[in-house]
């Protein structure tokens, strides 16, 4: 299974050309994206977690709850990301049984 993706080297809209440079990307499988996401979610949570009392003042605790819904989205995303690098991997070594 071929995982690469040819990409066009340049667009033309109107009458103008744009040329594209031929940049890898820097996170293919987003694992460390996901993380890097995970982990603010934490620190805002223990950020606000000292405000309980006042954020319950203002009925504002929600802010609270979506840290912590974030924070656990995202060591499902993380697990889920990890997975696929490992099956990309696994594809593109040759490792992989095709039936």
């Amino acid at each position: 299974m071929d995982l690469r993706d040819d990409q066009p080297t340049q667009h033309e809209i109107g009458n103008r050309t744009f040329l594209i440079a031929p940049v890898e990307p820097l996170d293919v499988d987003g694992v460390r994206t996901v993380q890097v996401g995970t982990v603010l979610f934490v620190v805002a949570f223990l950020a606000l977690l000292p405000f309980w009392g006042r954020l319950e003042e203002a009925q504002n605790t929600w802010l609270l709850w979506m840290c912590l819904t974030g924070a656990g989205l995202g060591l499902i995303g993380s697990a889920y990301c990890k997975r696929r690098r490992i099956v990309r991997t696994e594809l593109e070594s040759g490792d992989g049984t095709d039936a």
